[in-house]
């Protein structure tokens, strides 16, 4: 009962609070409160207090004014250390499903002076479990960068969880705290396979006899084998014939015929994975796609009744994840 009422009252404030990329925390958006050993410190104080009262104890009155001023003191020093500090949150990278989403935040200083032990977490709504912290200093007039780690639970688009900023400095007798809920989204990729099979078999084009025309004409090269040429890549290299070549006395480079491999298309279908469940198939297309990238093919999507034309590139991958990610 107890977890369910604070959960709702997390969810009647978090809704007070609007989504923002960048918040600067002003008087109207920190809150205090006394810790617990603040509230054992204020006990302390009013004993020594009636003490000093019941036998006139100068030395008394003056230890437990002097401890109170400090305390006061205190209150103010740590509830500016939060006030006029700016935040904000640099874009969030897409993540694979089971691992950790790290979201980078800014803190801005604009005073004169240093802000120390600020934490930022993930608040965690009607959770036990404690929130893993990152501290960090703010330098005077500059800025300090601080990653919070969060795990999504399933593949897709997340909104960024909101984040909760606090500080006990000087004493640890406050605790001044603040809420900041982010607009962004964070993207979470389909889990690979652990053990995929090998890639599929490409599918013929429509246009092989024509290229197959066009190859027989080059002289001096045939499938699978060409001559290197400036611009390819090392890893087209074939370095056993080099090795070869290089003990018969011969200098020259030779690279795989790209144009034999232009004859098929590479298309990475969901139904050429062979298993039943969604989601298994998803994991076996986004391992797929991370071993064709990585062998440098040009290779298609076909997922959920769309499809992403064969290239290869960094900006293709991120293409096709992103497919599997949302389909």
């Amino acid at each position: 009962m107890t977890a369910s009422l604070r959960q709702r009252i997390d969810g009647w404030f978090l809704a007070r609070v609007p989504p923002s990329d960048r918040i600067e925390l002003t008087q109207g958006n920190v809150y205090i409160l006394p810790t617990r050993a603040g509230w054992l410190l204020a006990a302390t104080l009013l004993v020594l207090l009636i003490a000093s009262i019941n036998y006139q104890l100068n030395l008394g009155y003056l230890l437990t004014f002097l401890l109170a001023g400090s305390v006061a003191v205190g209150m103010y020093v740590c509830h500016a250390t939060l006030r006029g500090l700016a935040m904000h949150l640099l874009p969030p990278e897409p993540q694979f499903a089971g691992a950790a989403a790290v979201l980078r935040v800014v803190l801005d200083n604009p005073r004169r002076s240093t802000r120390y032990g600020i934490g930022m977490a993930v608040r965690e709504s009607g959770k036990s479990a404690a929130p893993k912290w990152a501290w960090c200093d703010v330098p005077a007039q500059g800025s300090a960068t601080v990653d919070i780690a969060f795990k999504p639970g399933h593949r897709g688009l997340h909104p960024v969880p909101p984040f909760t900023a606090e500080t006990r400095f000087p004493l640890g007798t406050f605790r001044v705290w603040t809420v900041w809920r982010p607009a962004a989204k964070v993207l979470v990729y389909p889990a690979p396979e652990a053990h995929p099979p090998a890639l599929p078999p490409g599918e013929p084009r429509a246009d092989s006899q024509q290229l197959a025309g066009v190859r027989s004409q080059q002289a001096g090269e045939y499938d699978g084998i060409r001559a290197y040429r400036r611009g390819d890549p090392l890893k087209m290299v074939v370095w056993k014939k080099v090795a070869r070549a290089e003990a018969a006395g011969s200098d020259n480079l030779f690279s795989r015929d790209a144009q034999q491999s232009q004859r098929q298309e590479l298309w990475l279908d969901a139904q050429h994975c062979g298993l039943p469940e969604h989601e298994a198939r998803l994991s076996r297309l986004c391992a797929w796609v991370l071993m064709a990238d990585k062998l440098g093919l040009d290779w298609g999507l076909r997922v959920a009744g769309r499809s992403i034309a064969p290239s290869q590139g960094e900006a293709h991958k991120r293409q096709c994840l992103e497919l599997l990610a949302t389909c």
